[in-house]
């Protein structure tokens, strides 16, 4: 009789090392370079030192350069020992010694520091870069570790990449506080997003006012991404005035989601420009004013107004939308004449830029694919850290933008009348 005899998992975890997937991937190009690291590090501040010293190791300066005026002028040091670093980088981590001299100039001795490794320097920039771009690719700052475990052999922990990030925030400041008057603006897409933060302690829903812009060309490109405590007018007022004050023309076109606060500072400041309510927030409207049952027939009625092919048609669907629901339930007329001319603005414009006119929706899409990114973190530790990882996303390339549709007809004058409201 066979006596079979099995081992608890506990004892055998300690009888044998844990072996994970891809450990035992041997690569003898990756091997022999990060082998060969140290010795190529330590070499070039070598050669730095020596450059600043105007000699070799254990040489001496020549007399006659100190007389004729080689070298580095005015200048003469020694060197004393050496520290230990520890750096990490693409190749991994690496402990170095790095050498110390002290430099004599004008009667003035000071310790020789090195351009190539700054002084408190533990991970090179590139490392950084990719440590920031696996967080911005949608990695929270715990799973980064085992994401790069290859590449750092463990040595990422959730509270370097906090510190890498935060390394992101002078890259902000700047962009924040960067002119637009060289950008060639001629449209502005204006949307507000929600994200959950934690203020106090307690996860909280912010509101972040985000404007993009459309230049000649049709790029769209990212101007302000602010979190001003929500969407009112003072707030939106806040955020235009900023980016005014940093040289930003008077747009020619503006599409909004029809939020009152935004209206209110838009036609404060440009009341005269022609303004294209969201055809999509709308619908949304019409529908949160009709019975549940109802709603099937009101969006079919409201694509097809919205969407026939010429601005005669949409006048005529209008009319014809306007009758019916009058009778079947007022509120969704009423809805819908609430909006005025500002919802059929985009017939004014050649019919090639219709689709990307109608809508907030390329905002739109940068929040759909800003939320999938954050989902990992549910919530953010702070508003700032979420309006940073907004621009973030875009600055990296994690989320590009492409030209709005019949870019090429934007400089043509938009048509004087609007359709007629009459019904």
């Amino acid at each position: 009789m066979t006596n079979t005899s099995t081992t608890s998992p506990a004892l055998q975890s300690e009888a044998e090392p844990t072996v994970h997937l891809l450990d035992n991937w041997f690569d003898a190009i990756e091997v022999g370079l990060r082998e060969r690291v140290r010795e190529f590090i330590q070499a070039m501040i070598e050669s730095e030192l020596e450059t600043a010293l105007a000699r070799p190791r254990y040489g001496r300066r020549p007399t006659a350069d100190v007389q004729n005026g080689d070298g580095p002028k005015g200048i003469s040091g020694h060197r004393h020992g050496h520290r230990s670093r520890s750096l990490m980088g693409t190749f991994g981590r690496v402990e170095i010694a790095v050498p110390r001299a002290r430099l004599d100039s004008a009667g003035k001795t000071t310790e020789w520091k090195s351009s190539a490794l700054r002084a408190y320097q533990r991970r090179t920039k590139q490392a950084d870069s990719l440590i920031a771009g696996a967080y911005l690719a949608g990695t929270n700052t715990r799973r980064v570790r085992r994401a790069l475990a290859a590449v750092f052999g463990g040595a990422v922990s959730k509270d370097t990449v906090s510190r890498v990030w935060r390394k992101v925030k002078g890259d902000w400041d700047a962009w924040n506080a960067r002119s637009v008057a060289e950008e060639p603006i001629i449209r502005l897409i204006l949307d507000g997003t929600v994200v959950r933060v934690r203020l106090d302690r307690k996860a909280t829903a912010i509101v972040l006012l985000v404007v993009l812009g459309v230049r000649e060309d049709g790029q769209k490109v990212l101007l302000a991404a602010k979190n001003m405590g929500g969407e009112t007018s003072a707030a939106w007022r806040a955020v235009l005035d900023d980016l005014i004050k940093r040289g930003l023309r008077k747009p020619e076109f503006l599409i909004v989601d029809g939020g009152t606060g935004l209206e209110q500072a838009l036609a404060a400041l440009w009341g005269d420009v022609p303004t294209q309510r969201c055809t999509v927030h709308k619908h949304r409207n019409l529908l949160a004013h009709a019975p549940q049952r109802l709603h099937e027939e009101v969006s079919a009625d409201y694509n097809d107004m919205i969407y026939a092919a010429s601005a005669a048609e949409i006048e005529v669907r209008r009319r014809a939308f306007l009758r019916k629901w009058r009778l079947k339930c007022k509120a969704v007329a009423d809805s819908l004449e609430e909006a005025g001319d500002r919802l059929f603005t985009f017939t004014r414009l050649p019919t090639s830029q219709w689709k990307s006119a109608r809508t907030t929706n390329a905002i739109e899409r940068l929040h759909e694919e800003f939320k999938r990114r954050i989902k990992t973190q549910t919530v953010l530790p702070s508003a700032e850290t979420a309006a940073m990882l907004f621009w973030a996303l875009l600055a990296a390339g994690q989320i590009t933008m492409r030209k709005v549709d019949g870019w090429q007809t934007l400089t043509r004058k938009l048509a004087d009348a609007p359709i007629d409201l009459a019904a």
